[in-house]
């Protein structure tokens, strides 16, 4: 065993020193000292409330406050000293305190234990980091919006099973991804609203005794209510899965992104190009241009991912209230975040300064028949039943394939021998321009919509404040 002396928050209990080893093992202030501000913000709150309700005079409060902001400060600076021995953020910052100010620091923890002040910095910095992630987000939509209305009018496949499919057009497209992140923006705020509680005041499982007025502290930190029950408040983590899991979906879309982006710029679609700042070379071959931040952003999902089953793992054996096991929370959480944040500016700053190449999206566009669903639309109106229809189309692709021309690139006697009812006329549908406008409905792909689409995803995003 080591000779250190036993922690100074719980060693009366203990005859022997804890094993250096131990020690080490069990402390969690290498990655959870992040949360200083947080852990500083909550005990400022619980000082004013301890001296609102007479547990502690205003002399006290204001020498805690006092002390609690040089901590702050020093940390800040880099000149504050983490010590593992002091296992946690929240035993480093009040034995500073204590050094500063005296026996007044001691008093700080009446009413509250580490189990209820842990879940509360944990929601403190979890709601700062999703504000912060939102805010990314934001950006990266208003970006994507942007840029659809610049390319509202340029042509380009769409694909089902990855095969051409039917026209459509960039900002159309791009106003997709937009659809996505506007989910995804909308259950960042639904975890955000249900984590708002304040666990603090729950103490170690069952309450203090203390005359706590949790709705004075609420109110202080920004919290809707205080919980509603101790044994859960200090051992509930579900908003931290659940926060994991809205960025797992999150990832789950910027992957997808991402695959399309690297397949769009690859030399077999020529579909865009990437900005410079955001790709690499390589070591050997001179000519190529790779495009690693969406291939990291892919990479890193399943990272995303891995976190989400590690809470959801971590907690599904649990009996209440707190357990050790969940010190583990915090490490895939604060990387997830980190993940995701980081995502998220990358794909902002990316992707209003993609370059669409035009001419290569619409001669794609010609190929592969995307307009023969168009066909069918057009003989249907023509009287023709649509099973009917669609045998006349396939029977001319089938030309079409044998012959090497697009259905727009044959003659009005060619498109007869399958129909007679196909008149000078169906030429109009069969543009590229023709197909993609005839779609002029909400949420279709004609280049109008496309702007009024975009238009009322900005008012959106402004009604955010």
């Amino acid at each position: 065993m080591s000779d250190q002396t036993t922690n100074a928050s719980w060693g009366g209990r203990f005859t022997e020193a804890t094993d250096a080893f131990v020690a080490r093992f069990t402390a969690s202030v290498d990655f959870d000292r992040r949360m200083y501000r947080q852990d500083i913000q909550g005990s400022i709150a619980h000082a004013k409330m301890l001296c609102k309700v007479g547990v502690l005079t205003e002399q006290e409060r204001d020498d805690i406050l006092r002390g609690l902001e040089e901590v702050r400060i020093e940390i800040e600076r880099g000149e504050f000293e983490w010590s593992v021995a002091l296992e946690d953020v929240h035993m480093n910052i009040e034995a500073a305190l204590t050094k500063k100010i005296g026996i007044t620091g001691k008093k700080l923890h009446t009413g509250r234990s580490r189990n209820d002040q842990v879940a509360t910095d944990i929601r403190l910095y979890l709601r700062d980091e999703i504000d912060s992630i939102s805010a990314e987000l934001t950006r990266l939509q208003q970006g994507l919006i942007e840029l659809a209305e610049k390319e509202a009018d340029t042509i380009m496949p769409g694909f089902t099973h990855l095969q051409t499919a039917q026209p459509v057009t960039f900002g159309h497209h791009l106003l997709a991804w937009n659809s996505m992140l506007e989910r995804d923006y909308s259950r960042l705020q639904d975890c955000r609203a249900r984590m708002n509680q304040l666990p603090l005041g729950a103490a170690a499982l069952a309450g203090t005794t203390y005359p706590i007025d949790r709705h004075y502290t609420a109110e202080l930190l920004g919290f809707d209510a205080p919980t509603e029950n101790s044994l859960d408040s200090v051992s509930d983590r579900d908003f931290a899965i659940e926060f994991t899991s809205a960025g797992a979906l999150i990832m789950m879309h910027l992957s997808r992104f991402s695959e399309e982006l690297v397949l769009w710029a690859s030399a077999q679609f020529r579909f865009i190009d990437l900005p410079d700042r955001f790709c690499t070379g390589s070591s050997i071959m001179p000519q190529k241009k790779n495009p690693d931040v969406p291939e990291l952003v892919r990479g890193k999902t399943g990272r995303v991912y891995g976190h989400l089953m590690s809470l959801l793992t971590l907690m599904k054996s649990q009996p209440l209230a707190y357990n050790k096991d969940n010190q583990e929370d915090k490490e895939p959480l604060f990387d997830a975040a980190d993940t995701l944040r980081d995502s998220l500016r990358a794909f902002a700053d990316m992707a209003p300064n993609l370059i669409a190449r035009k001419d290569d999206m619409r001669e794609a566009a010609m190929r592969g028949f995307s307009t023969a669903t168009d066909l069918a639309d057009y003989v249907v109106r023509k009287g023709i039943p649509f099973r009917d229809a669609h045998e006349i189309v396939g029977k001319a692709v089938a030309y079409g394939l044998n012959t090497g021309k697009d259905l727009s690139e044959m003659s009005l006697e060619e498109l007869q021998q399958f129909s007679t009812e196909i008149t000078a006329d169906v030429f109009e549908v069969l543009t590229l321009e023709g197909s993609v406008a005839a779609r002029n409905h909400i949420g279709g792909t004609a280049p109008d919509q496309v702007r009024a689409a975009a238009l009322r995803a900005k008012d959106l995003i402004a009604t955010r404040g």
